[in-house]
């Protein structure tokens, strides 16, 4: 079992087990100062679906509001005019060919991975070695599309995907400790509304069970419904 540090219990302790209100809960996570780094602040919420069915899959990507304070690494797989147009976006790395080897090598030392649609034939070998990064290019986030340089511009400004996992949650980071208070609650009011909108219609009973915020380092607090 992880064993949690004397500051953490200390803070678990002195932490509300009660569901709060979405500025509580922010102020709650963002006033934890003990630790010495700008904490992310990440958003959960458990949902009432049936993860082992593909018709109740959540996923997709969003761009929040005030971003999430942290600039994306993106690599572009495709080829001819696409290539400037993605470096001139802010890509760190453009190719076809080239680049799929040096991914089949090992190098995975960027964030996004975007790809036009007619390099996929290429890309999708890779499936292997980008699915279990979270990195493969997918038509349903938004990372295999014609449009390379918006793509190029949205992800590396921060927009974010986001897929449940086998416990029926998804989870993105909304932004730092150091944000403005209100910028957070936009933000995570944002991604609410947005799996809002994706319920499955397959989806029986209570859809979102619960919200919870918590920072890198700290205990979480849930957020009323």
């Amino acid at each position: 079992m992880r064993k949690r540090s004397k500051r953490y219990q200390k803070d678990f302790v002195n932490s509300t087990k009660e569901p709060v209100t979405l500025d509580e809960a922010i102020k709650r996570v963002v006033n934890w100062k003990s630790v010495k780094f700008n904490q992310t602040v990440e958003c959960v919420i458990h949902l009432g679906i049936d993860p082992r069915q593909a018709d109740q899959a959540i996923r997709g990507a969003i761009s929040l509001p005030h971003g999430i304070g942290k600039t994306l690494r993106v690599v572009v797989f495709c080829e001819g005019d696409d290539v400037d147009k993605a470096k001139e976006a802010g890509a760190m790395e453009v190719g076809g060919d080239e680049l799929v080897s040096k991914v089949q090598g090992g190098w995975l030392d960027f964030d996004i991975a975007i790809a036009h649609p007619r390099m996929m034939g290429k890309v999708g070998k890779l499936g292997r070695i980008l699915g279990p990064q979270g990195k493969m290019p997918s038509p349903k986030s938004g990372t295999v599309t014609a449009d390379i340089a918006q793509a190029v511009t949205d992800y590396a400004a921060g927009k974010v995907e986001f897929r449940n996992d086998s416990g029926g949650n998804v989870h993105i980071p909304v932004g730092k400790a150091d944000f403005d208070e209100q910028k957070l609650v936009e933000n995570v009011s944002a991604f609410i509304e947005r799996i809002k909108k994706m319920k499955p219609s397959a989806s029986k009973g209570t859809y979102i069970k619960k919200v919870s915020l918590s920072a890198t380092m700290s205990p979480s607090v849930e957020v009323t419904l």
